[in-house]
């Protein structure tokens, strides 16, 4: 068997990994395992693509792939421990705009090697990779700016030379026009720069125009809408993947990119969905507070362990529902612990009442 058949094999495997990872990860109880197997999956696939890089090119630089995984992984992993439950929104959107950028700058790389002359395509392989370097940058670019705006907006500002300076919420009606014309430019750039694959300013005013159609689409959305907006950019930087997988003749990278899009796109549609809103409407139409902090004053409602247990000492059912207060005490395991004890004590029936939309972001 040559090794080109291992090749399919590996990616084969690897696919089938992401397959079943994300199927595990459709229910809390099999989640845990359904991460696990993704992240197998990505190791057999970076693994395959090295060896298959190795053999195929005798001097592919092959260490300096296998340099930048072990620090991304080291950052990465750095970056989920120190990372507090409550800023569990910022990371992932922040994860968000990486796989984007990750994507766009393949796309980048492929694109400068047209520039410099070198493998320039002809004919209909031409047309289609610039098409797919077009895509592969409009999305990836604007998921970064994009995520990168969302995580300010979620952790409520930035603290720059010891000054806090807030993330504004702002969208005047006249913005919407804005955007459709950004679109429509990186569409035309994207079709200019297929009659002219070596001008660098094409690629200039392309991550120019898509990185602020990704601040702009995200600037006017406020609070209450933000984790439809980072299950969207999740989707997106699938999507630009997948795009990225077409560029560089990526079989896997295909299959995880859509994957990936497929069940953020559908995930945004349920948080949609569950706030009886349309997706137009979150992305166009300014809704979810400004995030500006209201003085308030209400009566404190106090109560004790004695009271509580007290009242569930006679109940045959009991819900609980986790909220911001669990996120901050990182008290899950405890409350596991609890909802265990009273079934198996008093044989109570337990259940989790789990917002659609913010229950899926825990800060």
């Amino acid at each position: 068997m040559e090794f080109s058949e291992w090749t399919s094999i590996g990616y084969l495997i690897a696919a089938a990994l992401f397959i079943f990872g994300l199927k595990k990860l459709g229910h809390p109880r099999t989640a845990p395992r359904g991460n696990q197997l993704g992240a197998m999956g990505m190791l057999v696939a970076v693994i395959t693509t090295i060896l298959d890089m190795q053999l195929a090119e005798a001097d592919a630089e092959w260490t300096l792939i296998i340099a930048g995984l072990v620090i991304g992984s080291s950052i990465g992993y750095w970056m989920a421990v120190k990372v507090e439950m409550t800023g569990m929104p910022e990371l992932v959107a922040l994860f968000n705009g990486f796989g984007g950028a990750a994507s766009a700058l393949v796309a980048l790389s492929e694109t400068w090697r047209y520039i410099e002359g070198t493998a320039l395509p002809t004919g209909l392989q031409l047309t289609v990779t610039m098409v797919a370097a077009g895509l592969s940058a409009l999305v990836g670019w604007m998921t970064l700016s994009g995520s990168l705006l969302a995580m300010l907006k979620l952790k409520g500002g930035i603290e720059i030379f010891g000054k806090w300076i807030k993330t504004p919420t702002w969208g005047p009606s006249w913005l919407n026009g804005v955007k459709v014309l950004l679109i429509i430019a990186a569409f035309a750039l994207i079709y200019y720069g297929i009659d002219n694959p070596t001008d660098k300013n094409v690629v200039y005013a392309l991550i120019g125009v898509s990185s602020l159609l990704g601040i702009l689409l995200v600037l006017p959305i406020g609070g209450a809408d933000m984790p439809v907006v980072v299950s969207l950019l999740n989707s997106l930087s699938g999507i630009a993947a997948a795009f990225t997988g077409f560029i560089i003749n990526n079989s896997v990278l295909i299959v995880a990119g859509s994957l990936v899009g497929a069940s953020g796109l559908i995930l945004t549609f349920i948080m949609c969905k569950a706030m009886n809103r349309t997706l137009p409407d979150v992305l166009f139409k300014a809704f979810g507070g400004s995030g500006e902090k209201q003085s308030l004053t209400r009566t404190k409602v106090g109560s004790d362990a004695d009271e509580v247990a007290m009242m569930l000492d006679g109940a045959q059912k009991v819900i609980i529902v986790p909220g911001y207060g669990m996120a901050v005490s990182q008290c899950q395991h405890q409350v596991k612990e609890f909802a265990d004890l009273i079934a198996e004590k008093y044989d109570t029936e337990v259940s989790y009442a789990i917002h659609p939309v913010a229950g899926r972001m825990p800060g």
